[in-house]
């Protein structure tokens, strides 16, 4: 199931795709290796209406070919805020993913 996307800087508000009802537009925005690996900082990803964080990060595993690259559980936040994968996703939602942290 290819879940399209949009760049996010490819587009404005005024430009964005109609979205159905049954489906959200979600800020996607990488951070560190992600960023590296995806090739871009942001983009936007629209998904089912019913859409947890989790089938955000699988589609993006998909749409960009970087299922070695992403881990399978990598740390989430929706709108700046640390989340588990299973929490559910909105309409106009930012969600970060966040390289693992290490030092001490």
């Amino acid at each position: 199931m290819g879940l399209p996307y949009i760049p996010s800087r490819m587009t404005s508000s005024s430009q964005r795709t109609p979205v159905s009802a049954s489906s959200i537009t979600v800020s996607c925005r990488f951070f560190g290796r992600y960023a590296e690996v995806l090739g871009v900082g942001q983009l936007e990803l629209q998904l089912p209406a019913e859409a947890t964080a989790g089938d955000a990060v699988a589609a993006l595993r998909t749409r960009h070919d970087a299922q070695s690259l992403l881990p399978q559980r990598p740390l989430v936040a929706v709108n700046q805020e640390h989340v588990a994968l299973d929490a559910p996703l909105h309409d106009g939602d930012e969600l970060a993913l966040l390289p693992p942290l290490a030092g001490g």
